[in-house]
């Protein structure tokens, strides 16, 4: 008890240090590079030409270097450089590979893509990604996603396939918080010892959101998402254990072999990142509903409220790369029931990204929130080698008495990059981070977390 009471202070102390390390570093940058006038028409014209040097600064790729550069000096050592004016490539293509007890050994291909559609300088650049893979344990895993922006951002297409014969990871319902006047089903649903299974299914996965910008930056947008489980399985549950998964099935009315949930999407999104792989200023937000239809074929229906804010503070406009970023997700049921393999929670976000020190799903609920801050700085002055530490923390509510934000779950780490494409400032992600009961893990990916 008093090593995790000390485990506990230690985190909330870090937390606390570097929150004021962010707000210490913005506050000192700011001062140094903002000077005050009397004069507004001053004041505007400066902002705006600091403005249109940062973007130069940030968008100059020439004195960059990245794994196309480092393939050319290795293969082509004495050959010439490419002309400046020969436009670099937008795609970028690694091999997937990972490890671990879940899943076995996997080997595949994961590819990104970017470019900036039409003639407007202002239209945001549209990203998609693809990856294959295969495991030793026999599960397949597809994906394709995109978020494409439209010439002059007028409309923006954001959506997903996924098809999978898969293993779902299972830590339990909740923050880890038990009732110790609980039931035994209230104990076993809590799993307070995390102990972990594995669900065995077929999933299949289609999501398309559409949005129309409205006013500058501001976007309203609507689509549908199909999730649908097939032949679930816990192939160590043999004699029909009280287990989180069979628990919540049973008590909201969900087959334990298969379920669908399907609804309609209302989002509203608005966004100043200059960047949508690597931002070094702007926001994101973006809010909707999702509301699950049985006339759609969901099993159930339901209501859920989902929020996504994204801040970025760059540092220095000599050096764009220093940034602090600032990173809060959630997702709130408000009414209905969903499936307990699709309740929002850990790397649940629509990159499955988040959670760093944690497996997907180590932490759900209900209603679930989730924030981290992260700071981004360059080490090689060619921008080829860069890292970043962060810190982050999750919280859930659970059906035996845990509200929201009454426990929070903290993890954090630190990591290197590697640039991979400069022309869409797309990163070799390598992480290492830890959280707490014993979970930690090296983390791989293409583009930031967030």
């Amino acid at each position: 008890m008093q090593q995790r009471n000390r485990s506990t202070r230690f985190y909330s102390i870090l937390k606390v240090l570097l929150l004021f390390l962010a707000v210490g570093i913005q506050s000192y940058a700011y001062s140094q590079e903002k000077k005050t006038t009397n004069l507004l028409k001053t004041d505007s014209v400066k902002h705006h030409v600091d403005s249109v040097k940062f973007q130069a600064k940030a968008n100059n790729i020439s004195k960059q270097y990245d794994v196309a550069n480092l393939v050319k000096d290795i293969l082509h050592p004495h050959k010439a450089p490419d002309s400046v004016f020969k436009k670099p490539s937008g795609i970028t293509i690694i091999p997937n590979i990972a490890s671990n007890p879940s899943i076995g050994f996997q080997l595949g291909i994961k590819a990104v893509a970017g470019r900036k559609l039409g003639t407007d300088p202002n239209t945001l650049l549209s990203v998609a990604a693809t990856s294959v893979s295969y495991t030793t344990k026999g599960i397949l895993y597809f994906y394709v996603n995109h978020n494409i922006y439209a010439p002059g951002n007028k409309w923006n297409f954001q959506g997903s396939i996924v098809v999978a014969k898969s293993v779902t990871p299972d830590y339990g319902l909740g923050i880890g918080m038990p009732d110790p006047n609980g039931s035994a089903e209230d104990q076993a649903l809590v799993n307070a010892n995390r102990k972990p299974r594995a669900y065995h299914s077929i999933y299949f996965n289609l999501r398309e959101k559409v949005y129309k910008e409205v006013e500058k930056n501001l976007f309203v947008g609507a689509g549908v998402s199909f999730d649908i489980r097939t032949k679930i399985v816990d192939k160590a549950d043999t004699t029909n254990q009280l287990t989180p998964y069979n628990i919540y099935s049973d008590e909201h009315g969900f087959k334990r072999d298969g379920y669908r949930a399907d609804g309609l999407l209302f989002n509203i999104q608005y966004t100043t990142r200059d960047n949508q792989n690597r931002a070094y200023k702007g926001i994101y937000a973006d809010a909707g509903f999702r509301v699950n239809q049985t006339w759609m074929g969901s099993t159930k229906s339901a209501v859920q409220f989902t929020t996504d804010f994204r801040k970025y503070f760059s540092l220095s406009s000599e050096n764009p790369g220093h940034v602090i970023a600032i990173w809060n997700w959630g997702s709130y049921l408000l009414s209905g029931d969903i499936p307990y393999l699709e309740l929002p929670g850990t790397a649940k976000d629509g990159s499955f990204r988040s959670g760093r020190g944690y497996t997907t799903g180590y932490f759900k609920g209900t209603k679930y929130n989730y924030s981290e801050i992260e700071y981004r700085f360059p080490i090689l002055s060619n921008k080829f080698i860069s890292g970043v530490a962060f810190f982050n923390e999750q919280t859930a509510n659970d059906e035996t008495g845990t509200k929201l934000f009454q426990k929070f779950q903290p993890g954090g780490g630190g990591g290197l990059r590697v640039l991979f494409n400069k022309a869409t400032r797309t990163n070799l992600c390598l992480d290492y981070a830890w959280g707490k009961y014993g979970s930690k893990g090296f983390f791989l990916g293409l583009n930031e977390a967030f």
